[in-house]
């Protein structure tokens, strides 16, 4: 009901990732690890999270796992089984892993035995808990915002000494006056000092090249430091946020048998918005400013790409299956009006990839915050093409 927003995400959000251990065929005794997604792995559904935020600095937070296995009778009471992991491991006390998904690597952990022997007994295979700890990830593509607009040292500068948004961007034209200043008391001082004209002009160009080298400097530390900003995500997709509409989620709802509601949790989204006039109105939002009130601020989600689907939405959560009925033929459904985006045309649309605007980095977003579509494009997204509906 309520998170940090951070450019990579909600905080501790998609942190943690299952991997199927592989055996090498020849019999070695080596092996290798397979990533876990739902539409290939669907009894990953049997597992539910949730989470307790730390109360102080030296608490870690839990992460909690209940595993609901399917009902063997209607009469017999379901089996459940609970597991504690801390929300921050300390990295120094776990094995690294190279881990790869969607061609972006980075370094995660492994949890260890105690975990990972509680999940494989209940999958039946082995398999490792990895931890991602500080590490991040690339992302590819188009799909973020900075990939949209680079933009060069010197244009980023000069946006910033005609609108400077941040309080460091305000002390660049004290830096470039300072620097004029010691140009002309350096060379003043050489004069005054007895220096005759002849040699003070010799130095002067040195004077003026190692003042404007120093300057020079400062402009591209703070330009790689601060102007540029890198977005990077966690073990999620392609993008730290993704966004659905309730009104879409209806929409499907629409389309199953009477008695039966589309669970959008099978959306997989970490936001949900309702209140939207029209179903997949979405496809053409630029933008959401989010109001959290005035003692949290406000801050800005940059849409940048649609979400296509695949068989993870046919998965029945209950029997950690592929779905049978209407409810498993969920994906079909959408095959016929969805398939909107080119970049991908043969996949249904269903969501929103999401970023963060940096400024809005720290606020807190609760359940019933006041959003609203502050950009709206006229054309669709296309996937591969960042923005291109602008």
């Amino acid at each position: 009901t309520e998170g940090i927003l951070t450019t990579r995400g909600f905080r501790y959000d998609r942190h943690f990732m299952l991997l199927k251990v592989i055996p090498a065929e020849d019999g070695s005794g080596t092996t290798t690890l397979k990533n876990m997604h739902v539409p290939h792995f669907p009894e990953m559904a049997l597992f539910r999270t949730d989470i307790e935020y730390p109360e102080t600095e030296k608490d870690s937070g839990k992460l909690i796992i209940t595993y609901h296995p399917p009902a063997e009778s209607a009469t017999r009471p379901r089996e459940t089984n609970r597991l504690e992991i801390p929300l921050q491991p300390d990295p120094k006390a776990l094995n690294p892993l190279k881990i790869v998904m969607h061609q972006s690597p980075t370094t995660g952990y492994n949890m260890g035995a105690e975990y990972n022997n509680w999940f494989s007994a209940r999958f039946g295979y082995p398999v490792v808990l990895a931890y991602l700890g500080p590490h991040s990830r690339e992302v590819l593509g188009t799909l973020a915002p900075a990939k949209k607009d680079k933009k060069t040292p010197l244009r980023t500068i000069c946006e910033s000494l005609t609108s400077p948004d941040r309080k460091w961007e305000r002390v660049l034209p004290i830096l470039i006056v300072a620097s004029a200043i010691n140009i002309l008391l350096h060379g003043g001082a050489i004069i005054r000092d007895g220096i005759t004209p002849q040699t003070a002009r010799s130095l002067t160009p040195t004077i003026f090249t190692a003042s404007a080298v120093v300057l020079v400097l400062v402009l591209y530390y703070f330009y790689t430091v601060h102007a540029q900003h890198e977005d990077r995500i966690t073990f999620a997709d392609c993008a730290p946020y993704l966004v659905i509409s309730e009104t879409s989620v209806d929409n499907v709802s629409a389309r199953l048998p009477d008695g039966e509601e589309m669970d959008r949790t099978k959306f997989r989204p970490n936001i949900v918005v309702s209140g939207a006039g029209e179903a997949f109105e979405e496809d053409f939002w630029g933008a959401l400013t989010v109001n959290a009130g005035l003692e949290r601020g406000s801050s800005r989600l940059l849409l940048t790409g649609n979400c296509v689907r695949c068989q993870s939405l046919n998965v029945d959560y209950e029997t950690g299956k592929m779905g049978t009925g209407e409810s498993g033929a969920v994906l079909k459904k959408l095959m016929k009006d969805r398939r909107v985006d080119s970049g991908a045309k043969y996949s249904p649309v269903f969501g929103r990839y999401a970023f963060l605007e940096p400024k809005g980095e720290g606020i807190s977003l609760r359940v019933g915050d006041e959003v609203m579509v502050s950009e709206k494009g006229t054309k669709r997204s296309i996937f591969g093409e960042c923005f291109s509906f602008f």
